[in-house]
């Protein structure tokens, strides 16, 4: 098996035979699928790669598009107030994916047109963010806290600053690397795989994908979220503690 750079030769082999063993009645022209569909976080997590893979009847430009789970998301900004810096306005964003990447066989703008890309929502510039509250909000208003959105997304790792590569082996078999950070948020994903041709969308496929915590980073993570006072309330003995233990060695020493 070839890693890295390579090409995984099992998995683009399935690709190649599903996609010929499909009912010719359905006209399918494209077959992907993942190599793991399960991302599991435990303590020791400190990121992984997921390999998408597939097979395409006839040539075409492919893209993928891997979406995180949907979240309210708070973007404010800071104003200086008598030489400090404080909370100014805010607004609030529904629905932002965790996460979000992008990958391609070639750059977006060759292969599809502006208009299928925004159906699509393929790409930053096309991605569906809107404020909750939209009243009273202008456009450059919207315009510059959409901006910050992303660009805080971006500095966390969890949205992508370049599209992506997809690499075509043959002009049929295709495959992409998908990165996971450390800090990728748990929940279901969704990839979309798009078969363009002549800058429109003739096949799609979508994946799911699970973003999971287990062993004890799971048992801390629930108990966080159902018993969240009691939570609280030990974590803040646990710093007493802590701190109260490191004055007696400092003390003693």
């Amino acid at each position: 098996m070839i890693r890295g750079g390579g090409w995984c030769f099992g998995s683009v082999l399935l690709a190649a035979l599903l996609l010929l063993a499909a009912p010719a009645s359905r006209a399918q022209e494209l077959v992907a699928d993942l190599s793991n569909h399960l991302i599991a976080i435990s303590t020791a997590f400190t990121g992984t790669d997921v390999v998408l893979f597939g097979a395409v009847a006839a040539e075409g430009d492919i893209a993928v598009v891997v979406r995180g789970p949907g979240q309210d998301v708070v973007v404010r900004r800071m104003v200086e107030r008598a030489g400090i810096w404080i909370n100014g306005p805010s607004v609030t964003f529904s629905g932002v994916p965790s996460f979000y990447r992008v990958f391609s066989s070639r750059p977006m703008a060759e292969i599809a047109t502006p208009a299928a890309l925004e159906r699509e929502g393929v790409g930053l510039e096309h991605l569906r963010l809107l404020p909750r509250e939209p009243e009273g909000l202008s456009q450059a208003r919207t315009v510059e806290f959409r901006a910050a959105l992303i660009r805080q997304m971006q500095d966390a790792d969890l949205y992508g600053r370049e599209t992506g590569s997809v690499a075509v082996l043959g002009g049929r078999l295709f495959r992409a690397d998908v990165h996971f950070p450390a800090n990728v948020p748990t929940g279901q994903y969704i990839v979309s795989v798009l078969l363009f041709r002549e800058g429109e969308v003739v096949e799609a496929q979508t994946t799911p994908l699970v973003v999971s915590k287990i062993g004890v980073s799971a048992e801390i993570f629930t108990f966080a979220h159902h018993q969240s006072a009691v939570y609280g309330i030990l974590a803040l003995v646990m710093a007493v503690s802590a701190g109260w233990i490191a004055g007696l060695v400092f003390r003693r020493g």
